[in-house]
């Protein structure tokens, strides 16, 4: 005895699939169809009942294929995978019993001619037909064709700009001057009173102006990070040649701005709640907007007209690195022939020294401020916070010399990994840092003998520093003309602007062939060998290639690579 029964959704998803093959080879998706998804989606939440399909109901069925023709299997099989076949499909003899390819194909599928069954009876059947429905379903009428897009040359990078807001200056020049003469960065902080705080000194910077650089209106609202960012960035454009001339002339949807923040505007939030304990009237309306991350990117966008990719990444320290490579990939994808990238962070308030006292992060030594920050020595006691922004101008090469800008270095590549094993210690067996490097080398076509220079990310902790310098020895123990140094020994740690402004001071090393000294590594640890480290000196090296190291809370690792132009 015939009995009308209920189809699930997945009977009608599955008619679909199956009648899909019969479509045309026209794939082009029709608004109707997103309207016809939409109503299935409604049948599915509402439960309703479909009555039993007759022969009769042939036109239903033909503007209903219609309907279907142009959704992509891959859909079809997402809806299969959401969906259980119903009693119906189970109770079937065979597939062929459906008579999916007949007249009576709709009919069968909508009103099943077999009785009841139990639950056994469905499990069974449900082994005996699995996948046979999806066989169906994928099975094309044609073999499709893909069009791949045909392989070009790729497309070089090269560093036209360098700008930077440091405790040690804001031009490159001077800022690397000061390196490169073993000046400290470091000293009490001002800006508020710590005196209750275990930790009291930082690399703050004392003197900072945007005369010329930000409106003094927006200057008075806007957190640190992004005044630094804006500074930092229109400099890298001055240093860079781009003068008004040049930006008439640039392709303004070619060109970019990815600068990341650690932290954002931490000094605007701050305030916004401390004014919130009075009333939300006294908030900044500029509060939200100004404390997250990416409105420093998107501040310097619309100050320069610029409309190609702009975002910003934040990974903790490793900020810098992950904007820089990302930005680099927009230039060899072609999606961009000009990007400002680099990093900026402010975080030298107290909610951020708090905050890391907290973390038991930071150095005590407030006694002498300048030997706080040693990475490698066996009497650190870890990092010294620092503030600031390191912004590069990148540039497609045939783009730059066609300008006739002056190109300091090029960038290879570089890498990212992640530890996936703790908030902040880094892994012990070292692993993501090593693969990291390895990545890097491959990415960027640079052999390991090539790498001469690396700028640590070496930040002044017991674990941190070790593990990167087992890392680099076993990635590059057997190269005898290997220099390491770490920045952080003079500025201390500046979060995520770390990587940017180490960034310049790698493409600084190659343009004067002179690598800054370490200071304060008196007496290194156990298993450190000074032979690779840089003494308390500057040294000459003909740089082959350098490698930039930045690593961040998180288990975030990034290594990337420059080289003189050739």
């Amino acid at each position: 005895m015939a009995t009308s029964s209920a189809a699930s959704p997945f009977c009608t998803w599955l008619m679909a699939a199956c009648m899909s093959v019969a479509c045309d080879n026209d794939r082009s998706r029709s608004p109707y169809m997103f309207q016809y998804s939409r109503k299935m989606s409604k049948w599915s939440r509402r439960r309703k009942f479909m009555p039993k399909c007759t022969s009769g109901s042939s036109e239903l069925n033909r503007g209903l294929i219609s309907s279907i023709c142009g959704s992509s299997i891959q859909g079809l099989m997402s809806s299969y995978l959401n969906f259980e076949p119903c009693d119906e499909y189970y109770s079937s003899n065979s597939l062929s019993a459906l008579g999916l390819f007949g007249d009576n194909g709709f009919s069968s599928l909508f009103g099943s001619k077999t009785g009841h069954m139990n639950r056994r009876q469905r499990r069974v059947n449900r082994a005996a037909h699995s996948g046979k429905a999806m066989t169906v379903a994928l099975e094309p009428a044609q073999e499709v064709t893909i069009t791949k897009k045909p392989p070009t040359k790729e497309r070089r990078v090269v560093v036209t700009g360098l700008g930077v807001v440091t405790p040690l200056g804001h031009e490159p020049d001077v800022f690397y001057n000061n390196l490169l003469d073993g000046v400290s960065g470091i000293s009490e902080i001002e800006t508020f009173d710590c005196a209750e705080y275990p930790t009291r000194i930082a690399g703050e910077i004392k003197s900072f102006s945007t005369d010329g650089w930000v409106a003094p209106k927006l200057s008075k609202r806007m957190d640190k990070f992004m005044l630094y960012l804006l500074t930092a960035g229109k400099k890298a454009l001055v240093d860079g040649g781009i003068t008004e001339d040049v930006m008439d002339d640039l392709n303004k949807e070619k060109c970019g701005v990815l600068i990341g923040s650690g932290l954002g505007g931490m000094k605007v939030f701050s305030d916004a709640i401390e004014a919130l304990r009075i009333s939300y009237k006294k908030m900044n309306p500029f509060c939200v907007p100004f404390a997250t991350t990416n409105m420093g990117s998107a501040m310097l966008a619309m100050d320069l007209g610029w409309m190609g990719p702009n975002y910003s990444i934040s990974t903790a320290c490793a900020t810098s690195n992950y904007c820089i490579l990302n930005a680099a990939n927009h230039i060899i994808r072609g999606e961009a022939d000009v990007m400002l990238c680099g990093g900026s962070d402010a975080a030298i308030i107290p909610i951020g020294l708090g905050g890391f006292v907290a973390c038991r992060a930071l150095s005590q030594r407030n006694s002498d401020p300048t030997k706080a920050s040693r990475p490698w020595d066996i009497n650190r006691d870890g990092f010294v916070m620092g503030e600031g922004a390191g912004v590069l101008l990148l540039e497609e090469l045939e783009h730059a010399k066609k300008r006739g800008a002056n190109i300091y270095a090029e960038f290879l590549g570089g890498s990212f990994t992640c530890d996936a094993y703790h908030v902040t210690e880094p892994r012990p067996d070292g692993v993501g840092v090593i693969l990291c490097i390895e990545k890097a080398l491959t990415n960027s076509g640079v052999s390991r003998e090539d790498v001469n220079y690396i700028n640590a990310h070496a930040t002044s902790t017991p674990a941190g520093d070790l593990k990167e310098y087992q890392a680099l020895v076993h990635c590059f123990g057997q190269n005898p003309e290997l220099r390491v140094n770490s920045t952080k020994s003079m500025i201390g740690h500046l979060l995520g602007a770390a990587g940017g402004v180490e960034a310049v001071a790698a493409i600084q090393a190659i343009r004067t062939g002179w690598v800054h000294p370490n200071i304060n590594l008196e007496n290194p640890d156990e298993g450190v060998d000074k032979k690779l480290l840089v003494g308390p000196k500057k040294e000459r090296l003909n740089i082959k290639a350098a490698l930039s190291n930045s690593f961040g809370f998180g288990g975030h690792n990034s290594s990337i690579i420059f080289a003189p132009y050739k």
